[in-house]
């Protein structure tokens, strides 16, 4: 693939010596910047989406005890994480066309007061009800923050400069869902789950009183309110069967034995026609809600299909882990949030650090590298991951966890934008973003369920020794019955020995479906890497031309 300048608009053509001409207003200055300094814009939108990609995952440790004060189940306590989802899942691909009706900055401000406000709602919520229904509105207003934040910094930086603005988003995006979990948990011990939603509060203000003073609109973003009569409103109802099937399906499906249920079967039949209406209907409407004619971008297309799996892989690294240290080594929920501080750390250190070399070093070079250091993190994981693991060996395999995420995000986001229409970054945004979220909530639930097959797998092979003629087995049956009989009684050892073989043997089940899962992702990061050469060969810190991304 040649290198190609990006595409210049048309403009009248130079001539030999100067002369006054007409000014066209209608023409859209080539370089356009902010007013303010990016970087303040930045960390500004930055905060708002880092607020909200936190509540995906701060409530998770809290449900027990939402469920208990509510006076609910468990089982139902669950929808407070589901309903969140699946309203996130439905707006995200919305960005872009809700900016075209009101503005972009207009629609981020709108999505803090309603983010913040349901916020306050949930957390003041007196019956499970109405808390859904706040979480619900609370995913509404979540769900414009990321991909708007993301398209906001593309804008405001040049081409060149992208990348280390996406370092600071990719720091939201990776470290947020990581620190959720241990965060709430701390909340929830010390104080009351409600202050998992209060916290918010504060900083949705200070979002606000920022996004309102700081970031402005590029000149072609022109806000059209006359596309509220136009609402597409079947390309909505198919985005929400599709949303709402596909989340509630993956949520609930190790819950209910998967397609074995009629429950799970239902919703797996709403999301995939949902998804084929949706695609349809989109594709043949003149004004769609979503623009799905930019997948005929071929690299833009490639970047949604990695970025679904980047995606995919970061939750399954921030899921499974934590998982490992409180199943099998005993850990509380803050104790296994301690041991991936470190991972953060590392984090903010290497972000910036692949931000610069994405002005540097091509974008397909750059995600082949971060897909390659998955292959050796994967494996990495599955030969550390033992009962014995400690908590230094933990903490050190989140930060080799991490290293490699940068390089993936980054260069994928960078790349998704090459070649495309400037006026069409919020659709990019909205679409890139909710690409990674379909590939997050597909990834946790296939390595969990994963997981908990081939711990039954391992599980069977293991009780295949657990028989009469095996030696070993007799040999520590004995030694183990007569050590608890010198404290129980006699042949009051037997029972508890068996007891206690039987769970170590479900131990070393789980632990080696967890090594099982860790192998088979490292698997999936070779195929990755292949894929990673079907991006178009960007010169670095450039975009290619239009033209150029639809072959």
């Amino acid at each position: 693939m040649s290198e190609a300048q990006p595409a210049l608009p048309d403009r009248p053509a130079p001539v030999a010596a100067p002369r006054r001409t007409a000014v066209n207003p209608n023409v859209v200055p080539m370089q356009w910047r902010p007013r303010v300094n990016p970087w303040l814009i930045a960390a500004t939108v930055a905060l708002a989406a880092f607020m909200e990609v936190l509540d995906t995952s701060i409530a998770n440790v809290a449900l027990p005890h939402i469920a208990g004060s509510l006076g609910a189940s468990t089982d139902q306590g669950t929808w407070v994480l589901t309903s969140y989802l699946v309203s996130n899942a439905i707006v995200l691909p919305l960005g872009g066309w809700a900016s075209n009706l009101l503005g972009r900055r207009n629609f981020f401000v709108f999505c803090i007061i309603i983010f913040t406000v349901s916020s306050f709602l949930c957390g003041a919520a007196p019956t499970l009800p109405l808390l859904l229904v706040c979480r619900v509105l609370q995913g509404a207003g979540g769900g414009g923050l990321q991909p708007m934040a993301q398209a906001i910094m593309a804008d405001s930086f040049e081409p060149h400069k992208r990348g280390q603005a996406f370092a600071l988003y990719g720091l939201v995006a990776v470290l947020a869902p990581s620190i959720g979990p241990t965060l709430g948990g701390w909340i929830t011990d010390n104080y009351s789950w409600r202050w998992i939603f209060f916290i918010n509060i504060p900083v949705g203000i200070l979002a606000f009183f920022l996004v309102t003073r700081l970031v402005e609109d590029p000149p072609w973003i022109k806000p059209d309110p006359s596309r509220i009569r136009q609402m597409d409103y079947v390309g909505l109802s198919f985005l929400t069967i599709a949303m709402g099937g596909m989340q509630i399906m993956l949520d609930k499906g190790e819950e209910n034995d998967w397609f074995a249920s009629n429950f799970i079967r239902f919703f797996a039949v709403l999301f995939i026609g949902g998804m084929i209406g949706l695609v349809i209907w989109e594709w043949n409407h003149k004004r769609p809600l979503i623009n799905l004619k930019l997948f005929r971008f071929r690299n833009f297309a490639v970047c949604c299909f990695l970025m679904m799996l980047v995606g995919g892989v970061l939750n399954a690294n921030t899921v499974l882990q934590p998982l490992f240290m409180q199943q099998l080594l005993g850990y509380t929920a803050t104790t296994a949030g301690l041991a991936l501080t470190a991972g953060g750390i590392a984090l903010v250190i290497v972000m910036p650090l692949a931000g610069y070399a994405t002005s540097k070093v091509s974008a397909r070079t750059l995600t082949a590298i971060g897909f390659a250091l998955f292959v050796l993190t994967f494996r990495f994981a599955a030969d550390i991951s033992t009962l014995t693991m400690s908590f230094g060996q933990a903490s050190f395999l989140r930060v080799v966890q991490m290293i490699p995420i940068p390089f993936c995000f980054i260069a994928i986001t960078n790349a998704a934008y090459i070649g495309m229409p400037r006026e069409e970054s919020n659709q990019v945004a909205g679409l890139i973003n909710f690409a990674r979220n379909i590939g997050g909530s597909v990834l946790i639930a296939v390595t969990n369920a994963q997981v908990t097959s081939r711990a039954m797998w391992h599980q069977q092979h293991l009780q295949g020794d657990m028989v009469p003629g095996s030696i070993g087995y007799q040999q520590h049956l004995q030694a183990l019955s007569g050590f608890l009989g010198n404290s129980l009684g006699g042949p009051n050892g037997l029972g508890p020995a068996l007891a206690s073989i039987y769970n170590q043997l479900n131990q070393q089940a789980q632990m080696q479906g967890y090594q099982d899962v860790y192998m088979e992702l490292s698997w999936m990061s070779v195929v990755l890497i292949l894929l990673s050469f079907l991006l178009n060969k960007n010169r670095p810190g450039q975009g290619a031309s239009a033209g150029a991304a639809m072959h």
